[in-house]
């Protein structure tokens, strides 16, 4: 005979605070939701689990299909079960975070509009999706000071001014230019370029890439990228 389970369940929802840079400010990517409940709200990617999914499988599809994003960097973050979250039963929500560099975002399914906005000008969000964005927001400043994921925000080619506006933007404040840059290549993960970038009427400054595979080598003797 089958077994049957005779309590009630649970809902399970998977919700994504997606963050990305455009060079100056830290941004988190928003859909205005098309239906009932919080319909025209503004709210964080997301969307029910399908029996057949794994919850990535999940996360990576309501990502696409709210947004058109694919291929990004993902990471769980954190449950949300509080009883009452959401009006229309008892919803279980599993959170992530993804590090994207901004690109043009589509709507689609349950989504009328997808946007990005600033972390320091976020319109009221539905649900309980503002705790979502603060939790992710805390792991992400905790994650920059240890590890070097702050190049998912970055393209390829970067300056030691455009990493250090990046850092800044996440952690909220002004750092010294001095003993970042000395920290920043202490490591010698940044690799120099022959290539130059030009910024406005300034002097070209020198371009660098992140090295990954050193990183990880590093990584394997418990190195800690700190800056």
């Amino acid at each position: 005979m089958p077994h049957t389970y005779q309590y009630p369940r649970a809902a399970l929802t998977v919700d994504c605070v997606v963050f990305g840079f455009d060079g100056s400010e830290l941004q988190v990517l928003l859909i205005r939701r098309a239906l009932e409940p919080f319909k025209d709200r503004w709210a964080l990617p997301g969307g029910f689990v399908r029996v057949e999914e794994t919850l990535d499988e999940a996360a990576r599809r309501e990502l696409e299909e709210e947004t058109g994003l694919r291929d990004v960097f993902l990471e769980q973050l954190y449950t949300f079960g509080t009883v009452k979250r959401d009006p229309r039963e008892r919803v279980v929500s599993v959170a992530w975070f993804a590090l994207v560099k901004p690109s043009v975002v589509t709507a689609d399914t349950d989504a009328a509009e997808a946007k990005w906005f600033s972390v320091n000008d976020v319109p009221p969000l539905a649900f309980d999706h503002a705790s979502i964005l603060a939790t992710a927001l805390t792991r992400l400043r905790g994650k920059l000071t240890y590890q070097p994921v702050g190049f998912e925000l970055l393209p390829p080619k970067f300056t030691l001014t455009q990493l250090q506006r990046l850092y800044e933007a996440v952690l909220g404040e002004e750092l010294d230019k001095r003993n970042f840059r000395k920290k920043a290549l202490s490591h010698d993960l940044l690799i120099p370029l022959k290539e130059k970038h030009q910024e406005g009427a300034h002097r070209p400054a020198q371009l660098f890439r992140f090295d990954p595979v050193k990183y990880e080598r590093l990584k394997k003797k418990g190195f800690l990228f700190e800056i």
